[in-house]
């Protein structure tokens, strides 16, 4: 099976924290051109919402996804643009 990118960021996601909400947004398209689309290296955004998050900084969060997305880095990923909430904080955001 051939999984696409976005699958393999869901499913690398949903492994390393079981989240409660997941999006990814393929953005690739609006780099047409780009070094790094050009070498087959895609643009995506990230929201995730996850209870492991909590009590972590942004940042803490950030390279937490980052690690667990290694794997695609630099390679199926060219850029990632992410955004990381617990369940709490999106339920201030409802």
């Amino acid at each position: 099976m051939n999984e696409t990118t976005p699958a393999r960021i869901q499913a690398l996601l949903t492994a390393a924290f079981g989240p409660a909400e997941i999006r990814i947004r393929d953005d690739s398209a609006l780099h047409a051109g780009h070094a790094g689309a050009r070498d087959g290296g895609g643009h995506y955004h990230v929201n995730l919402c996850a209870a492991a998050f909590a009590g972590q900084p942004m940042l803490a969060r950030h390279r937490a996804v980052y690690a667990a997305l290694a794997p695609l880095m630099g390679s199926a990923i060219h850029a990632l643009s992410l955004a990381t909430h617990t369940p709490d904080e999106m339920a201030g955001h409802r």
